[in-house]
């Protein structure tokens, strides 16, 4: 085995997500101090995310979690996604 790295796609990395149904955390754009968490359930080519069991979780506020449920984010608006630390 080389020492060379692979480049791995996004699209591959949420597609892993979607089928460990890995919880995950979702960077909005322009929303510092407010995080979405949920499974990924689908997504597309324009990074459109669907998340099932979602809730609204704020950073550096004493805001309770709030429960969304199921919903699909716009692509535009994600900065990032990252694995919930269980």
């Amino acid at each position: 085995m080389s020492g060379r790295k692979v480049m791995v796609q996004p699209i591959n990395i949420i597609f892993k997500h979607l089928q460990t149904k890995t919880p995950v955390q979702i960077w909005l754009y322009d929303q510092k101090d407010m995080r979405i968490e949920g499974t990924i359930i689908g997504f597309d080519e324009f990074m459109n995310v669907v998340l099932d069991d979602a809730s609204e979780v704020f950073a550096k506020t004493e805001k309770p979690r709030r429960a969304l449920g199921r919903m699909m984010l716009k692509g535009d608006n994600i900065t990032a996604i990252q694995p919930v630390n269980v």
